[in-house]
């Protein structure tokens, strides 16, 4: 649930912004165990390096996560109508991710009062690595 008043938002507000990381190789395996992408290109420079990255990246999943994380600790769980992603680049490994979106339009949909969000996931310094959008309930 959220704690923020979001009846009064309009086209043009931004998100609050989430910042995580460093990730680290720690941060990898733990998301591997916790989500069961096992791929060893996330946790085998080796791999990685036979598959021609110069180290392991982060799953695009994690990334999605944090950008979940936003939208969720901002509008609350059971806000979320809609929320999809596309993956733009990888996120490497030391890389400190800000997620952030801005409300484009307030719509009524099935009798409720919805914000239609862009969103995005950053490398702080660096491309931005998720594109998005979401559907929450407002009001």
């Amino acid at each position: 649930m959220s704690t923020h008043d979001l009846s009064t938002l309009k086209a043009g507000d931004p998100l609050p912004t989430l910042t995580t990381g460093p990730i680290t190789p720690l941060t990898l395996a733990l998301f591997a165990g916790g989500s069961g992408d096992h791929n060893p290109i996330h946790v085998d420079k080796a791999f990685a390096a036979s598959a021609g990255f110069p180290d392991v990246f982060a799953h695009g999943m994690l990334s999605m996560a944090y950008l979940g994380r936003a939208l969720t600790d901002w509008a609350g769980a059971t806000a979320v109508r809609q929320f999809g992603v596309r993956f733009a680049a990888i996120t490497p490994l030391g890389a400190t991710v800000a997620c952030d979106g801005i409300v484009e339009q307030i719509v009524e949909q099935k009798g409720e009062r919805l914000a239609k969000l862009t969103l995005r996931a950053t490398v702080v310094d660096g491309p931005v690595t998720l594109v998005g959008d979401a559907l929450v309930r407002i009001g």
